[in-house]
């Protein structure tokens, strides 16, 4: 058997961390994640997935993601059900997740820092930091943001550094 789940979306709110009685720490959030396809419309369609993490990722990702941050998870699904308030019974699938990944620095959601941890700056009007892709090493130049952007020339590759 098996029951495997991964996902990759965005938070759609603060993760809401509690701790058990017995003091471990438990956070439930929901991601939304994009479908790979458009509807009639033209627009994409998300799912919004339940996640509930244990312990110390609970608290990693209460304490550095927030609203809209990109996070992966590695998990397994489960259902469960327990009796509401009213007495109904409610039954409730969730990903259990194992792990859980910051595919991005802490507020680069919102517009600031960078995209998935890279370095890589992607303003034009900002001198390169190490990262010189695409360019001609001349730091009066504007930089190129194709990496594999080069006046038409061919690129020179050996064997050797090929990995097969």
């Amino acid at each position: 058997m098996l029951n495997r789940v991964v996902l990759a979306g965005r938070l759609t709110k603060d993760p809401d961390l509690r701790y058990t009685p017995n003091g471990v720490a438990v956070a439930n959030f929901t991601i939304a994640v994009n479908r790979p396809f458009s509807n009639n419309s033209g627009d994409r369609d998300a799912d919004f997935i339940n996640c509930v993490v244990w312990r110390r990722a609970a608290e990693n990702l209460a304490n550095f993601m927030s609203k809209g941050s990109l996070v992966g998870v590695d998990g397994r699904l489960q259902s469960r059900s327990f009796d509401n308030q009213e007495g109904k019974r409610v039954f409730v699938t969730e990903v259990v997740a194992d792990s859980v990944q910051f595919l991005e620095s802490k507020g680069a959601s919102q517009g600031g820092g960078n995209r998935g941890g890279s370095g890589y700056q992607s303003n034009q009007n900002q001198q390169p930091s190490g990262n010189n892709f695409g360019s001609n090493n001349n730091n009066n130049q504007q930089r190129n943001d194709d990496p594999f952007a080069d006046n038409g020339e061919p690129i020179d590759i050996s064997d050797d550094d090929l990995p097969f």
